[in-house]
């Protein structure tokens, strides 16, 4: 029983996300009106289509750390609480209409501080946000879930302060941490206060690594700072060796698949980056065959012009999934999210489940 997919089961397929930049999926209209209300005049383009079609372009360079360049335009329109506020609310509401049900956004705090927020004002804009938007979607009668990454850049010195502030949130709206940013030349091995810090006051954090850099990157996360999952992660398969036709793990790929590591994966964005050469070949369809604990994500909406429902087809188109591997995805997702497991268990039980068993259904008869 093949259980193929159509794109009608696409959408209605229930979606978990786990790796959203907030700064990276503003609606291209948003930031043209931030752009002219707030006085900045060093964007692309002020038409919403061609603004859009150059991030993607811009983007789409090979390389990481010119990716991360175009940063500087969605930042500038996100200095106040006005601001950031419209921007988390159109995230919570753009990623219902995709099928999300639970996320967690990211976001540094420290990036949207040049008007003279404090960082306790942004995040405190960023849940309301979040707050408004997931009220928006209980009022037309679905429901979704968004709670909040707090990310340090691994090439500043915030990582700490933004530690204490995961601690002082938890529980308010923000569920972990993160650190992101260029990888190379800047090990999480810099940051190892800010984890001991976090392990002993029971939070959670995710470390970007294996994005850019290799698989020492990915050790460093797993090993010296006890990562609770990896953001992206697909230089990991550097350590699985293929040569005779059968893989064969190294000691580090060998651990993360023991210990089911949660991987954190964007396919168009490791395209655009120059992480992986096409959809048909990205890692997470070869490391979900090996029984990793893979995860699909959109990293950027807006760089990468995604949304849950293109990455989900890409890879579906890619390797051939069907319903049970989305379904696959999907717990993947909820169990590896950063809250208790009777809330994991709830969501899966009443939200995620029940859907796949009737999509399944459909497609049995």
């Amino acid at each position: 029983m093949a259980l193929q997919i159509s794109e009608d089961h696409i959408a209605r397929a229930p979606k978990v996300l786990l790796h959203d930049h907030l700064d990276g999926g503003l609606r291209p209209q948003t930031m043209i009106e931030h752009a002219l209300a707030s006085g900045y005049t060093k964007l692309p383009s002020y038409d919403a289509v061609e603004l859009g079609h150059w991030f993607v372009e811009a983007c789409s360079s090979g390389t990481l750390e010119l990716y991360l360049e175009t940063f500087e335009h969605t930042i500038s329109v996100m200095q106040t609480q006005e601001e950031i506020i419209r921007v988390a609310r159109e995230c919570v509401l753009d990623l219902a209409a995709d099928g999300v049900l639970y996320a967690e956004v990211r976001g540094a705090p420290e990036l949207f501080t040049r008007k003279g927020l404090t960082m306790d004002q942004v995040i405190e804009a960023t849940v309301e946000g979040f707050s408004q938007g997931t009220s928006e979607i209980a009022h037309s009668g679905k429901r979704i879930r968004v709670e909040h990454i707090l990310c340090a850049l691994r090439q500043n010195h915030a990582s700490e302060e933004v530690a204490s502030k995961v601690v002082k949130y938890k529980g308010r709206g923000v569920v972990g941490f993160d650190i992101a940013g260029p990888e190379a030349g800047f090990p999480p091995t810099d940051h190892i206060k800010a984890f001991n810090y976090l392990q002993s006051n029971g939070a959670h954090y995710t470390i970007h690594a294996g994005e850019a850099f290799g698989v020492e990157s990915i050790s460093l996360a797993v090993r010296e700072c006890s990562a609770e999952r990896i953001g992206h992660g697909i230089r990991l398969i550097d350590d699985i060796d293929f040569s005779n036709g059968q893989a064969r793990l190294g000691s580090l790929a060998q651990e993360i698949l023991d210990r089911q590591i949660c991987l954190e994966m964007a396919p168009t964005s490791n395209l655009q980056t120059g992480g992986a050469a096409s959809y048909a070949t990205h890692q997470i369809g070869v490391m979900k065959k090996l029984g990793f604990n893979v995860t699909l994500n959109t990293d950027n909406r807006l760089m990468s012009a995604t949304s849950m429902i293109r990455e989900v087809r890409e890879i579906a188109d890619g390797y051939n999934w069907n319903i049970n591997d989305l379904h696959d995805i999907a717990r993947n997702g909820i169990y590896g999210a950063f809250i208790s497991r009777e809330e994991q268990d709830e969501i899966y039980q009443s939200q995620i489940n029940p859907v796949f068993n009737q999509i399944t259904s459909e497609l049995s008869k």
